[in-house]
């Protein structure tokens, strides 16, 4: 991406990219063993990523944020606005920023490599679940430990899934944007 303007189709991208995650994020499932629900909003970051990169997704992420804090119902549970993002998975939220950038940094430099790509997601995953551990304990006063047991241990699994979901369709996409011109 040209770092010193963006022109009105990588907007366009990065608009239509932020409406995606707004219309998939919201989706959730409250589970009893933890006040962090099942999201569908790491599927969403991982797709976005791996479709425009790492300063283009990273923008329609910061858009997807900033949407959610002032009111819109774009975050788990169809819920908006400042006091979700200072509740118990606000630390996730903020941990969306990271996983964008490091994942978006691998999507970027190891294009095509699927390994180096799956180790970006891991990684941003794992930083973005630090953020939102540290956070999660701290407002439950809960040892880092428990708040990983609660907020991390039992969505590993999954967001294994929704990265090579993700990752594959993302992929096609992308390569079908670049031929077409559009990135």
């Amino acid at each position: 991406m040209d770092k010193k303007k963006i022109d009105v189709k990588q907007m366009t991208l990065i608009g239509l990219m932020t409406a995606v995650i707004c219309v998939i994020a919201p989706f959730s499932l409250n589970i009893p063993i933890s006040p962090v629900p099942i999201s569908l909003g790491t599927m969403a970051i991982y797709f976005v990523i791996t479709v425009l990169g790492m300063w283009r997704g990273t923008i329609s992420v910061l858009l997807y944020i900033l949407l959610g804090l002032v009111g819109l119902p774009v975050f788990t549970n169809f819920s908006g606005g400042a006091g979700k993002v200072l509740g118990p998975t606000g630390g996730y939220i903020v941990g969306y920023v990271f996983l964008a950038l490091i994942f978006g940094f691998f999507t970027e430099h190891w294009k095509g490599k699927i390994v180096m790509n799956v180790i970006g997601g891991v990684l941003g995953t794992t930083v973005m679940y630090f953020f939102g551990t540290l956070w999660l304990a701290y407002l439950n006063h809960m040892s880092f430990m428990a708040a990983l047991w609660a907020g991390v241990i039992p969505y590993i699994p999954g967001d294994i899934v929704k990265l090579a979901v993700s990752m594959g369709i993302g992929t096609q996409l992308r390569k079908r944007l670049v031929k077409a011109g559009l990135l």
